[in-house]
């Protein structure tokens, strides 16, 4: 009873606050509601949303989420990276939401340490400076490490209390789901509580920061032989649930082209790494970071691009990245039925669609890229195209592309932030074509048959013991039956004494199976 009340308690504050800025139910579709819910509108105060605020809905809702604090804001950016749920409009308001937010007291952030860790923190640390950085869930302190010689390092610190602010909305928001799904179709069909799950697990995932230090140390050293991208390394004496700490970044924010420029850095050639590092993550690696904003990219004293903060990470599986990467191959080459024939050997978009009303549909999307500028090229504009359009086609949403969708959008971003005139396309083609040859070139088919060898010559190893085993059950079959080893014998006996129905049945068609080997074999 009592999270019951806690629950309606939070909705309510959670409904006005969106009421105030007119995200609830906004009045663009006062149209077509229903006079339940224009009432609820004005309930929670939609109805006096000022007329004059000419601001987009997903723009409103950004501000409230805003408003309603750290949780939200983290909510509202999970939910920008998926535009199947949210739409397309909703998701890109959404990406606007700021995550810088007041810092809180140094003195709490030590607090956290000591929590920590057991330790007083000048154990730990020489110095623990002021705050550099705060977002919606940590923030970051330069600080020295407590050795000889001691490290720059810098340590990120959870918010106290955002473990319990967000099972406190998470709550709520999951109860609404039951609720919505319980009334409505339509939210059934939208599969609302599945949505909390997954935003539940996503911020879990995120509150613990040994699960950003290991997606750091996984990609460090996935991309170990690059020579113009690096990750910071992580102290992991000094990490914990609740605090990271890496190497200190000392670096010029790619941000800032004249600091840049004056290093010697060209941005042209920054762009360029950019582009390329996270093509390559993505598809020879199937593991990139998602988050690559500006803030979050530097240039150190080497001239080499560092990433940082690493609690939003994509992957790709192996059949996924084959067919983003022949999907590119197909664009580059203008080769529209090769790129519809990919999504059908995927299975993503439904045979009862003819290839070649796919591939026409393709080269609406394609055809008018090529031959114009290339600053007025944008490939994620036509993964965004691409993915409209095979909804049309009934191909079902793939989240990890729409991650990848969504990271590409801020990577081009920063990279025309680098380069105004950055060709996107012939940055992306050394990446793909690579791909392409050593997984589908002569190379990778040998690689494939000598595997192929391998696993046969795996199964030759035990052909002895094979056939050893088929004289065996010759020889009883011979003597008048097949006999089980009396362990199994014993075994579907207690299972049929005490165990239940499914294990009888599985314990016995295993027995089974063993005399319809042995027939076979023996045939």
């Amino acid at each position: 009873m009592a999270d019951t009340l806690s629950n309606l308690s939070r909705l309510w504050t959670i409904a006005r606050t969106l009421g105030r800025n007119d995200a609830l139910i906004p009045r663009e579709y006062l149209a077509a509601m229903p006079v339940s819910l224009k009432l609820a509108r004005r309930i929670f105060g939609g109805g006096r949303a000022a007329k004059s605020d000419n601001t987009a809905p997903g723009l409103r809702l950004a501000r409230a989420l805003e408003n309603l604090g750290p949780a939200h804001i983290k909510l509202g950016q999970i939910l920008a990276t998926r535009p199947d749920i949210v739409g397309s409009d909703i998701a890109s308001a959404l990406e606007g939401l700021q995550d810088r937010l007041p810092s809180f007291p140094t003195n709490e952030a030590r607090k956290v340490v000591v929590a920590a860790f057991g330790r007083p923190v000048e154990e730990l640390f020489s110095s623990f400076g002021e705050p550099v950085a705060a977002a919606s869930i940590a923030q970051v302190h330069e600080a020295m490490t407590a050795e000889d010689p001691p490290h720059r390092v810098a340590v990120k610190v959870l918010r106290p209390g955002v473990e319990a602010e967000f099972a406190r909305d998470l709550s709520a928001l999951a109860f609404a789901a039951r609720i919505a799904e319980t009334l409505f179709a339509e939210a059934r069909r939208l599969r609302l509580t599945a949505l909390v799950e997954i935003l539940a697990t996503s911020v879990a995932l995120e509150l613990d920061l040994r699960m950003e230090a290991a997606a750091a140390s996984e990609l460090a050293e996935r991309t170990r032989n690059e020579t113009d991208f690096r990750v910071p390394s992580i102290d992991w004496k000094r990490t914990a649930e609740r605090v990271l700490t890496t190497e200190w970044i000392d670096g010029i924010s790619v941000r800032d082209i004249d600091m840049l420029r004056a290093a010697g850095r060209d941005p042209k050639q920054i762009a360029l790494t950019l582009m390329r590092t996270f093509l390559t993550q993505a598809l020879r690696e199937g593991f990139f970071h998602a988050d690559l904003h500006p803030g979050n990219l530097f240039v150190d004293g080497e001239g080499c691009l560092v990433a940082v903060d690493f609690g939003i990470m994509g992957r790709l599986d192996p059949p996924m990245r084959r067919f983003m990467a022949e999907t590119l191959a197909g664009f580059l080459a203008r080769d529209y039925v090769r790129v519809a024939q990919v999504h059908y050997d995927a299975n993503f978009v439904s045979h009862r669609h003819p290839v070649e009303t796919f591939a026409q549909a393709l080269r609406a999307i394609g055809e008018p890229i090529f031959g114009r500028p290339a600053q007025d090229v944008s490939m994620a504009k036509l993964l965004q195209q691409l993915f409209d359009t095979t909804r049309r086609f009934d191909m079902s949403a793939q989240p990890q592309l729409l991650l990848l969708q969504k990271t590409m959008v801020v990577v081009e971003g920063v990279a025309r932030g680098l380069d105004p005139e950055f060709d996107i396309w012939e940055a992306s083609r050394p990446v793909v074509e690579r791909w392409m040859l050593d997984r589908l070139g002569p190379e990778a088919r040998l690689r494939e048959a000598a595997e192929g060898m391998g696993a046969l010559g795996r199964v030759a190893q035990h052909l002895p013991q094979l056939l050893r085993n088929v004289e065996v059950v010759s020889t009883m079959l011979a003597d008048g039956g097949l006999r089980l080893h009396p362990d199994t014998a014993r075994q579907i006996a207690e299972a049929q004494l005490k165990g239940s129905r499914y294990a009888r049945v599985a314990l016995w068609l295993a027995a089974g199976a063993l005399g319809v080997i042995a027939m076979v074999w023996i045939v």
